[in-house]
């Protein structure tokens, strides 16, 4: 059964004011924080979060924001808006935990922009620009996958070595209503996503459904020439 659904209908909850960076917001509550600052254009890094689905990835660990009253910061996904809350998106312990959560995607990535489909619009450039975090940082291992491509879906080549992590494919597959068919496997720098429980149909089902494909913003899925 596929876990993930709607965000729930916040229609009738009562508006609540909070601020951020200073800044006085009205938003409904047990709204997501993360939603709500990015509706008023107040930019949080992010690579996991689908507007409108629920409950919150928060795999890719960049959405940091410190609240008032917190030891430590906290994932602006995984926050509901409650009233009073005050929130600084922009702390050093902040930036300091987004770069180095890029790094670590980073390391695991093969930066040839030039070859990729996602170049000019790719998310981990803009985080990069925003960040002020060169994309071929010295001194930067990075441990890459082999074999580079994974073919092993009937018609959709996975780019291991492009691939952020950030599960939206997981969540935009549904299966053909049989829920999803995609998901993490492995641990650490090896994770990787897998395919299991196919249709036999998956052929024509996945190319009529482009979900999974759509949803990956760095262009690590990828639909393979008919007969290739």
């Amino acid at each position: 059964m596929n876990p993930i659904h709607n965000q729930p209908d916040l229609t009738e909850a009562p508006m609540v004011t909070l601020t951020v960076n200073d800044q006085t917001l009205s938003a409904p509550e047990g709204a997501s924080l993360l939603a709500v600052c990015l509706e008023h254009d107040i930019y949080i890094p992010h690579l996991c979060h689908i507007p409108g689905l629920d409950p919150p990835q928060a795999s890719c660990r960049l959405c940091w924001v410190e609240i008032a009253g917190q030891p430590a910061p906290v994932t602006a996904c995984t926050v509901k808006i409650s009233a009073g809350l005050k929130v600084h998106t922009d702390t050093e312990a902040v930036r300091d935990l987004q770069r180095s959560g890029l790094r670590l995607l980073l390391s695991v990535h093969d930066i040839a922009c030039k070859e990729c489909p996602a170049n000019r619009r790719c998310p981990l450039q803009d985080l990069a620009r925003y960040l002020k975090f060169p994309l071929k940082a010295k001194p930067l291992e990075c441990y890459l996958k082999t074999p580079d491509i994974d073919r092993s879906h009937p018609c959709i080549d996975y780019y291991q070595n492009r691939c952020v992590l950030c599960g939206r494919c997981i969540r935009a597959c549904d299966g053909g209503g049989q829920g999803p068919q995609l998901a993490f496997a492995k641990r650490g720098f090896a994770t990787v996503i897998r395919y299991f429980n196919l249709n036999p149909a998956a052929d024509a089902d996945c190319r009529e459904c482009r979900a999974c494909v759509s949803a990956c913003p760095v262009a690590a899925l990828r639909f393979r020439e008919s007969g290739g």
